[in-house]
């Protein structure tokens, strides 16, 4: 696909993700949608009321009315769509930095659209064959207001809560300026739990931190844990449907442990998983250590619904799904990545024993990631060209279902393009640090003399 990435289409706002832009794709999704109804909801992002605006112009065009749902959480934005049946724009740039924006395509069922719909829409854009509906059947705009109280009292409903209450907590909740400021704090609270918070004014600029829930953005949230005696600290990305955890000592805990540790919770012999081609092997050992199943997929959130929807279609249980960046599914309750729920089932976990004692099994591993900056299709290219011949040259497994991963025995490496922001991302894993360094850099200067004499 030209314009749907691996979760929706970004771009910095107003100047690549343009309000004529988001009008065509709004356009886009109405002729392809077909429908009487539908709703536009966004995060905190300064642009988002201006491209919302312009979504909800390109709907209305088409003939559909729409609820215009204002700042909610994409899982909120979710839980809406499956509550009315009705599919929903959001416009969010997830964890990217503030200057970007973006559209996901939610179907009525709550669902991020799978790819084939994502294709069906971005063939009706590039052709530019839009419904337009005569003047005196254009949709109606209306506001609608609870959407957000709706969406935690969804997520109270489907939470064990009395373990968590009974456990006294207090925690340490970063939502870094974004949509989830306006739902986690409520929700954690009703959860029984002591809640104090760093960036959690809705702000659209993000001047406490960029919204990815990366260590280096999350400082701040580490001295709270630590200067509040919390027993754990909680962040979420700019749309909420991630979240990333800190122990009680105010330590920085890796997804893939988190993963991994809540994984080794709900897994049994015969279930199935799916992850992304970067995954952990922590997630490998538990798959193995359970005698469950693992399933891989190119990275993003809608291959791996996909999949998903595949097994369960033909019988698979599949109890818990993810990557290790805090997007976390489970199917049982939504189809959908959400940070709140997803802490929450952590929480359970940390209700009887501390987090440093949930995660350590899964310690000793060393991630390192780095990136290559792009400004053309011949650099990113040449670059993807470079990596192709250092996997073949390599004494290593290949695996080219999404980039080139190389898998050592010990260690692997992998570099693939992004497909939300003009990069090329390098991930390694291994045992010993050092081994991981040695690896990334190596991909990294090879990618980078690559680029240069493109």
């Amino acid at each position: 696909m030209q314009v749907f990435g691996s979760s929706g289409t970004r771009g910095v706002a107003n100047e690549e993700l343009t309000p004529a832009f988001v009008l065509r794709v709004a356009k886009a999704a109405g002729t392809a949608w077909r429908v009487d109804r539908v709703a536009v909801a966004r995060d905190t992002r300064y642009t988002g009321r201006m491209l919302a605006d312009a979504a909800a112009s390109g709907l209305a065009s088409t003939g559909a009315s729409v609820d215009r749902l204002g700042i909610v959480p994409t899982p909120g934005a979710q839980a809406y769509a499956e509550r009315e049946g009705v599919p929903v724009m959001v416009i969010t740039a997830s964890h990217n930095p503030p200057q970007y924006n973006g559209v996901k395509l939610i179907g009525s069922d709550g669902v991020e659209l799978a790819v084939s719909s994502l294709e069906s829409i971005e063939e009706t854009l590039l052709a530019e064959s839009f419904a337009v509906a005569p003047w005196d059947e254009t949709g109606q705009v209306r506001e609608i207001d609870g959407v957000a109280d709706e969406y935690v009292d969804d997520l109270l409903a489907a939470v064990d809560r009395e373990p968590i209450a009974a456990a006294d907590l207090t925690v340490a909740l970063d939502p870094g300026h974004g949509a989830g400021a306006l739902t986690s704090p409520r929700f954690f609270r009703k959860l029984g739990c002591r809640v104090v918070t760093v960036n959690g004014q809705a702000d659209g600029h993000f001047p406490g931190r960029d919204p990815e829930p990366v260590p280096q953005n999350l400082e701040d949230l580490g001295r709270l844990v630590r200067a509040s005696d919390a027993d754990v600290g909680i962040a979420h990305d700019g749309d909420a449907d991630r979240a990333i955890f800190f122990d009680e000592n105010g330590e920085y805990v890796e997804g893939d442990a988190t993963l991994a540790a809540l994984a080794a919770a709900e897994l049994d012999a015969g279930d199935t998983t799916v992850s992304a081609v970067n995954v952990s092997q922590r997630l490998v050992d538990v798959v193995t250590d359970v005698g469950a199943s693992l399933e891989l997929t190119p990275i993003g959130s809608t291959n791996i619904i996909t999949r998903i929807e595949e097994l369960e279609a033909n019988g698979q249980r599949v109890p818990i799904a993810g990557e290790g960046n805090g997007g976390i599914f489970f199917p049982g309750y939504r189809l959908a990545r959400d940070g709140a729920y997803t802490a929450a089932r952590f929480l359970r976990l940390v209700a009887r024993r501390p987090v440093s004692e949930i995660v350590s099994p899964y310690g000793g591993y060393a991630n390192v990631r780095r990136n290559v900056e792009y400004e053309s299709t011949a650099e990113r290219d040449a670059m993807l060209d470079a990596a192709a011949n250092h996997a073949h040259a390599a004494d290593a497994e290949l695996n080219t279902r999404d980039g080139y991963r190389l898998d050592y025995g010990d260690a692997w490496v992998l570099a693939r393009p992004s497909g939300t922001e003009p990069l090329v991302r390098i991930y390694a894993e291994a045992r010993d640090e050092d081994r991981a360094t040695d690896l990334a850099i190596d991909m990294h200067e090879t990618l980078v003399d690559a680029k240069e004499d493109a």
